[in-house]
């Protein structure tokens, strides 16, 4: 059975297999070779592991931030942060930084957002004097935001692997997702300082009237999701769907931008990608339910139990564990296949699942632009014609923010848990 579970994955995973491939030849190695069990169990916990309701919020945001990243919608956030920041040192950086976010309020997709707002931002950069590396690096690295600000995705999946409320998790992520913008805004901005890059415009409230009439589409639609969410109004997957509705009525009736075919171009887009989350989801479950049955997980608290660690230490190592696994292995997939092992783990020395569920995503952020599989690099290599090299080099001094913020988010839980106290009943 180790040969199944052990020796098969890691051998298939170098040999460059995807990662679902990996999943389900290791179940059915063990299923035919090692086990006694009928083969409708597996066909039986592939379509289990998606009949979830919460995992339908998956396509509807995807389709969301499918519809209002085709149009004008980057531009006009742009316009409104840009606006709203005037005249500090950095401002160009520092809308980066809010617009990225305010994008990822949006979709929850951090690739969506470095295609997205780098393809406005990359110009303008550089027509203020940003260095290429920095310019590379902060695009690089600003979107792996979004999957901590709500609506995030891998906290649907997480909330669906480890049987936790999906508002709690959001209402958790919104102080973490802050306190990570803030730090980069300091940064990008002490950067700016010390290389005398300039500022923008003097602040204006005409100018920031303006931009805020002119993004008031784009604006409505983070306070539709989050409010309706926080407000009682309708669940996650209900304000998914919502989002949708919205999403189709601004881009075209409001902005006038996308045609029907856009529409349904975006819809098969959302159907595409929606499939490969799917089909990991269920790979995952079936080799999460392998490890179940033949007491992996339970072995590994016991064994870890009996060892006595101190809860830092133990934190600290998982940490280690979840930043190298991050590096090879795309976050939804990471998930699931370290959930049934993990939370366990942390339940068991008084970790609460909402805390550590922040915990792992944050892990799992700075994989998306970490070398060597970052998404979020090759987003920016291929749709922003930026050099690779270029890349590897701006995106080291983000990492370490990334980290420090990983450090606090970590030992200081009240930095999660705050936002479920105040905006979940």
């Amino acid at each position: 059975m180790s040969f199944a579970l052990g020796v098969l994955p890691i051998a298939l995973l170098l040999l460059g297999f995807p990662i679902f491939l990996v999943l389900l030849a290791a179940v059915s190695c063990a299923l035919v070779f090692f086990m006694d069990v009928p083969y409708t169990a597996l066909h039986q916990n592939l379509f289990g592991a998606i009949d979830a309701y919460a995992l339908l919020a998956i396509p509807f945001f995807i389709f969301a931030g499918e519809l209002m990243g085709r149009g004008s919608v980057a531009d006009r956030l742009v316009g409104f942060v840009n606006a709203g920041v005037g005249s500090v040192r950095g401002s160009l950086a520092v809308t980066t930084v809010g617009s990225s976010a305010l994008f990822g309020a949006i979709s929850g997709v951090s690739a969506a957002t470095v295609a997205t707002i780098g393809r406005v931002m990359l110009p303008a950069l550089r027509r203020s004097g940003y260095p290429e590396k920095f310019s590379a690096g902060l695009l690089t690295a600003v979107g792996a935001i979004d999957i901590i600000i709500p609506p995030s995705i891998p906290m649907i999946v997480y909330g669906a692997a480890a049987q936790q409320s999906v508002p709690r998790l959001y209402a958790a992520g919104v102080l973490p997702g802050l306190l990570l913008a803030g730090m980069l805004c300091i940064y990008v901005m002490a950067y700016a300082r010390k290389h005398k890059i300039g500022g923008g415009e003097r602040f204006s409230w005409k100018a920031f009237g303006a931009a805020a009439a002119r993004g008031t589409g784009a604006l409505g639609a983070p306070v539709i999701i989050l409010g309706g969410i926080y407000g009682g109004v309708f669940s996650p997957t209900e304000a998914a769907a919502v989002a949708c509705l919205y999403a189709i009525v601004v881009a075209r009736y409001f902005y006038r931008e996308l045609s029907w075919r856009d529409i349904l171009a975006s819809a098969g887009t959302t159907a595409v990608f929606t499939g490969q989350i799917l089909i990991i989801v269920a790979c995952a479950n079936v080799f999460g339910w392998l490890l179940t049955i033949h007491q992996v997980p339970a072995s590994l608290v016991q064994w870890l139990t009996e060892l006595q660690l101190p809860g830092w230490t133990l934190l600290l190592a998982i940490n280690v564990l979840l930043l190298a696994v991050g590096c090879f292995i795309d976050p939804l997939s990471a998930i699931l296949l370290l959930s049934p092992l993990l939370v366990p783990l942390v339940t068991a020395i008084g970790v609460d699942p909402i805390h550590f569920g922040i915990i792992v995503t944050v892990n799992l952020s700075i994989g998306l632009f970490h070398p060597p599989f970052g998404i979020n690099i090759f987003v920016a290599q291929s749709v922003l014609k930026l050099p690779l090299e270029t890349i590897y080099r701006g995106i080291v001094p983000f990492v370490f923010i990334y980290l420090i913020a990983l450090g606090l988010i970590t030992y200081i839980p009240a930095i999660s848990l705050l936002g479920v106290r105040l905006l979940v009943n």
